[in-house]
């Protein structure tokens, strides 16, 4: 599937954005500017079922929104050999399971939900009720947000087809045996998707790993600056 893409810069290097689930391209919104800045042409995609992308086909959400599914787009959709590669909480599934194909020189995991399986009490019916959510409840449960990105929150949910989580129940996803290019992994402070133990298993498969100090699961849009400084020597 052809995803909807939005860029900033037009710079020389190449870099490629994939956010997480009930997001798209409007979660980067002060991310994609400031690689921009540095000299990229920055891509962001919409995944399948969010933002102006296409929803997924078939029978059932199972069908319409499998996790290689995700990871086939990428690779339709964007260039390979980009310089950098940088995926957010779902898009961090999508991204590892299409970076051997899209082959860029280094890659930057966003708390990424590679076990959400086994994250303790996630239940996808959550993520439907969520997209019902005031402006008071986003801001209640994001203090850190600028009022831009509850604009952006209350966007990005109002587009985002639900059946993209339901369809999560019984797929398979767990921590990467490797790193098939250098990569890092940019956690939350006290992340519930990565916890002390994978982060120590990531770093003996050959992963760098850094914590933004209180910054929670959308790690760019809780600490902006804190995200690209812990960025440092990767962009």
């Amino acid at each position: 599937m052809k995803l909807h893409t939005e860029e900033w810069g037009t710079g020389e290097r190449v870099a490629l954005l994939v956010h997480g689930i009930m997001s798209d391209h409007r979660t980067w919104r002060r991310v994609g500017p400031a690689l921009a800045e540095r000299g990229y042409r920055v891509i962001a995609v919409d995944q399948r079922g969010h933002g102006r992308s296409p929803r997924g086909t078939g029978a059932t959400p199972r069908e319409r929104y499998a996790l290689e599914a995700y990871a086939e787009d990428l690779v339709e959709t964007l260039p390979a050999g980009a310089d950098l590669a940088v995926g957010h909480s779902l898009g961090g599934i999508s991204l590892l399971r299409a970076v051997e194909r899209l082959a860029p020189a280094r890659a930057v995991y966003v708390d990424p939900a590679w076990r959400f399986g086994a994250a303790a009490g996630v239940d996808p019916a959550l993520f439907v009720q969520f997209r019902d959510a005031t402006r008071e409840q986003i801001t209640t449960l994001n203090p850190r947000w600028a009022g831009a990105d509850v604009d952006v929150e209350l966007a990005t949910l109002a587009a985002w087809d639900p059946d993209s989580a339901l369809a999560m129940p019984g797929q398979e996803s767990d921590l990467p045996t490797a790193a098939a290019v250098p990569s890092l992994v940019v956690l939350a402070d006290r992340s519930f998707l990565v916890g002390a133990e994978d982060a120590e298993l990531l770093r003996a498969r050959g992963f760098q790993v850094r914590t933004v100090p209180g910054a929670g699961h959308t790690v760019h849009r809780d600490d902006h600056d804190g995200f690209m400084t812990a960025l440092d020597g990767w962009v």
